[in-house]
């Protein structure tokens, strides 16, 4: 019996070990490959980019919303040291502004109530100070906008907004 019980124990503790690595690592590996598909795709370093409506044949990822126009910016605080102005330009319909850390996390949304939206995004380092601050508890991340376009017509009036929206370097 204890012959049997040495390596069930080695098994054991090598599948918990196995299992907290992955559940500690996969979030970063997820949020680097995901920064690295959009950068691959056109998507700014510290500017938005509007994306193409969704339809079946620009689906990239699993089931978006196809009534939404989606806008990202990434954002890298070893090139904006100071921080980030991000600003969301108002709209009449239903609008969000999202802000993903390194690991995945949504660790702000701010839904648009038709004015524009202006904060400042702060790294890490620096602690938020003003009501229109957000700090970032990692250096690298997503910031997200998301707005009502279910028709072309609305996708297009989406896309004269998007030309507002500021993602840049304080």
């Amino acid at each position: 019996m204890k012959k049997a019980f040495a390596p069930l124990l080695f098994a054991s503790a090598l599948a918990v070990i196995s299992h907290l690595a992955v559940i500690y690592a996969a979030p970063g590996v997820i949020m680097d490959r995901a920064m690295s598909m959009l950068s691959n795709r056109g998507i700014a370093l510290h500017g938005f980019t509007l994306g193409e409506r969704t339809t079946p044949q620009t689906q990239t990822v699993v089931r978006p919303s196809p009534d939404l126009a989606y806008s990202a910016c990434l954002f890298d605080f070893e090139q904006a040291p100071a921080g980030l102005r991000v600003k969301m330009a108002s709209t009449e319909n239903y609008a969000s502004l999202s802000f993903f850390d390194a690991s995945t996390n949504n660790f702000q949304t701010i839904r648009g109530d038709g004015s524009g939206v202006d904060v400042r995004l702060l790294p890490p380092k620096m602690a938020a100070t003003q009501p229109n601050e957000i700090g970032s508890p990692s250096n690298t991340g997503i910031i997200l906008i998301r707005r009502l376009a279910p028709t072309e017509a609305d996708y297009e009036r989406v896309a004269e907004t998007a030309k507002g929206d500021k993602c840049s370097p304080i």
